[in-house]
């Protein structure tokens, strides 16, 4: 073989093709971290084994950028999840520790409200029940007839009959015993009855009596021309005067009403005041004491 001169090297490479070399895929060799000699050996193989990179291969700085954005997308894939169950789970946290603030609230307010009824039931009951025995005393003093007539008349059918006409006063007194309440006092007629007829009626007026207080009550008790039919034969006379003692009947009902807390609150308590009374025509105008004569149921 004879050497080549430098023309000739020149010319066959001029019209030879230029070969560049094939590519070779792109690969990393990771060594095991470890501090041994087999890889440091093994580290130093595969660096020698690596291939030499073309011109077109991308450069090193390239490598590293794409290594690191894989890393941080697998990163931030790895991380949102945990993420995104951190805060699920801090507003489920959160949502619990509302609903129990809301439910201990309610519990508050209910107990509240409970136990505010049941003190004001007991307070309310404690009035009733100490209000109870303080009744009021209802003494009926005596009865004055003004005036009383006997004459003959007819009825509005036209029956013809005796006739009686009567003018009285009563008096009574009331007593109110509550130590911390007023009362309100009204009452059905006051009625006079001859042998079941009633022959003279009048109304109380309703008044107030304060705590432990009393008063004396009058109440106008009249009749004009009640018919009495077959039971005033023994009462009639030329002078229109009966003659003979007179029984009548006395009966009302005494109705009193504390307002002990409002409306809340309010005992009733009921009389009924029957009085038997005997009418001396002689001792007309005279008050007739009536202290051991009445019952009070």
């Amino acid at each position: 073989m004879h050497a080549k001169t430098d023309s000739e090297v020149t010319s066959l490479a001029a019209s030879s093709p230029t070969r560049s070399p094939p590519r070779r895929p792109l690969y990393y060799v990771q060594s095991p971290s470890r501090d041994s000699h087999d890889g440091e050996k093994t580290a130093t193989t595969s660096f020698h084994s690596t291939p030499v990179l073309s011109p077109v291969a991308s450069p090193p700085h390239s490598r590293q950028s794409s290594s690191t954005r894989f890393s941080k997308k697998d990163h931030s894939h790895s991380l949102k999840p945990w993420k995104q169950i951190d805060v699920i789970e801090e507003e489920g946290l959160l949502q619990g520790d509302d609903r129990r603030n809301g439910l201990s609230r309610r519990c508050y307010f209910l107990a509240f409200i409970v136990g505010f009824l049941l003190l004001f039931s007991l307070f309310s009951l404690i009035l009733w029940g100490a209000s109870r025995p303080m009744k009021p005393k209802i003494s009926v003093k005596s009865i004055k007839f003004d005036d009383l007539r006997v004459q003959a008349g007819s009825d509005g059918t036209g029956v013809t009959t005796d006739m009686i006409t009567m003018n009285s006063t009563l008096k009574f007194t009331y007593r109110n015993t509550g130590t911390f309440f007023g009362v309100h006092v009204t009452a059905t007629p006051v009625e006079l009855y001859y042998s079941d007829i009633v022959i003279a009626s009048g109304d109380m007026k309703k008044f107030y009596q304060s705590r432990r207080s009393q008063r004396l009550v009058s109440v106008a008790v009249m009749g004009n021309k009640i018919p009495l039919y077959g039971s005033g034969a023994s009462l009639s006379s030329t002078t229109g005067m009966p003659t003979v003692p007179v029984p009548l009947n006395l009966k009302f009902v005494l109705r009193s009403r504390a307002y002990v807390l409002g409306k809340l609150v309010k005992p009733k308590y009921y009389k009924t005041i029957k009085c038997s009374i005997t009418l001396d025509p002689k001792k007309l105008t005279s008050p007739v004491s009536l202290k051991k004569s009445c019952t009070y149921d």
